[in-house]
């Protein structure tokens, strides 16, 4: 056990107005929690009259203005250094607190052990009959799931009190403050998503410990701030983030070992998107010695093909057709013309060096640009990237065979070509035979289509 003085509840909101309106209140009326505490909001750069309105009706709570909008993780930092408390509470904005919440919070952590870092409270859905957090789990590749995220409460097992978590949810946990400071606090490069998983991690490894309380309950409108951010934008943090969370995290020897599977597994989410939502990506799969270049792989039966390759063999009209598609069909035609009425090729309508060849695809879709958004930093930030795996590893003091022992990491199906991918013995054969897995569909981890 270990005594707690003084507890600071930190709030970050951007655009939040509506939300805080709820939440504040809220927060007025908690359970006096046995300690001295204070309430931390700070402004993400809203343009919604936050600052007004915080001034106006809750002057008691300590005002924090940032001009720009920090992020998640570099708000939550500003807010941990700003925080008068030993131990820090960080609540989403879009959540409203039970009246025991902050109370169940404080007793939990200062009745835990000394090596317990963090408390993470449940979360529940608006009304009240869902599930939204309780425990999470990791992915091989530094993904995250919420474990029955949206399914009824009546159906969920819910951790027991004080019952060990891999993480603890960034939106309702309290954590000493020390260990988080020392731990290096969330990654400000992630800006949002992924960051408390990686901070979990990181307290793993260092020696301390996460725990659960069913008592520190709040309601949350799942996805309201962080609609705000867009789909698109939001998947380029996934992927971003889940890999810096592997690359940072895992220990020397482990990561060398289970690099190739994660490195396959962004390479062909990558390219399965490219391929399924883009016009023409199926033609990514030609290779172009295989009969689509002058004098090679004769033979090729123009079915054979993907859509919109020519026919390398002397097919009927109806099948250049389908062969060449529209465009290519005319131009040709008009070749022929030109060439029978004046005896050659004028340069003006002459075939490009390509032709033989069809034309590459058209990268149309947003979630396809977010993801080769995600290669492209990772690409661009290698060095960042190996500087922080180097500090995060200097702390280590726990194995990951410890941790993957009480945690076992997950292998789901989640984006398109996953369920290719993951079911191919090549694949399987990739990952670390001793790295202890769970191999889960989608519907077994969480709630579905509900």
């Amino acid at each position: 056990m270990s005594r707690i003085e003084k507890v600071s509840v930190a709030i970050l909101s951007w655009n939040g107005l509506a939300h805080l309106k709820i939440c504040l209140p809220a927060l007025a009326e908690q359970y006096d929690p046995g300690v001295e505490w204070e309430v931390l909001v700070l402004d993400n750069g809203s343009a919604d009259e936050t600052v007004e309105w915080v001034r106006r009706h809750h002057p008691k709570v300590r005002l924090i203005e940032s001009s720009v909008n920090l992020g998640f993780c570099a708000g939550n930092n500003r807010l941990m250094r700003e925080a008068s408390g030993e131990a820090v509470v960080l609540l989403n904005n879009d959540t409203r607190p039970c009246r025991g919440w902050l109370a169940a919070l404080v007793d939990a952590l200062a009745g835990a052990p000394a090596d317990v870092a963090a408390v993470s409270g449940q979360i529940v859905d608006w009304q009240g009959d869902r599930l939204d957090f309780a425990r999470g789990a990791m992915t091989f590749d530094g993904h995250a799931f919420q474990l029955d995220f949206r399914r009824p409460l009546k159906s969920v097992d819910l951790p027991k009190a004080g019952e060990e978590l891999a993480f603890a949810c960034g939106g309702n946990m309290i954590v000493r403050r020390q260990s988080f400071l020392a731990a290096g606090g969330f990654d400000e490069d992630y800006f949002a998503y992924l960051e408390d998983v990686d901070l979990g991690w990181r307290l793993w490894a260092g020696g301390e410990r996460v725990i659960f309380s069913a008592e520190g309950l709040v309601h949350h409108r799942s996805g309201a701030t962080s609609d705000l951010l867009g789909l698109f934008n939001r998947g380029f943090l996934f992927e971003r983030n889940a890999f810096l969370t592997a690359y940072k995290n895992y220990e020397a020897g482990l990561w060398e070992r289970v690099m190739p599977a994660v490195q396959l597994t962004l390479m062909a989410r990558t390219q399965a998107l490219l391929e399924r939502n883009n016009p023409g990506g199926e033609r990514l799969r030609i290779d172009p010695y295989d009969g689509h270049i002058a004098d090679t792989g004769g033979g090729v039966a123009a079915a054979d093909l993907p859509t919109g390759a020519p026919p390398m063999v002397d097919v009927g009209l109806a099948a250049k057709w389908r062969g060449y598609g529209p465009r290519e069909f005319f131009r040709r035609a008009l070749v022929k013309t030109v060439n029978g009425l004046f005896g050659g090729e004028p340069p003006s309508v002459a075939a490009p060096e390509s032709a033989s060849i069809p034309e590459a695809p058209q990268l149309t879709d947003p979630r396809t640009v977010a993801q080769l958004r995600a290669n492209s930093y990772l690409l661009g930030h290698l060095e960042q990237a190996a500087a922080k795996r180097r500090q995060v590893q200097a702390r280590r003091k726990r194995s990951d065979r410890e941790i993957f022992e009480r945690f076992p990491l997950y292998v789901v199906p989640t984006y398109p070509g996953d369920e290719e991918l993951f079911a191919s013995q090549a694949f399987l054969d990739w990952l670390p035979e001793d790295l202890p897995l769970q191999h889960r569909r989608l519907d077994q981890v969480m709630a579905v289509g509900e």
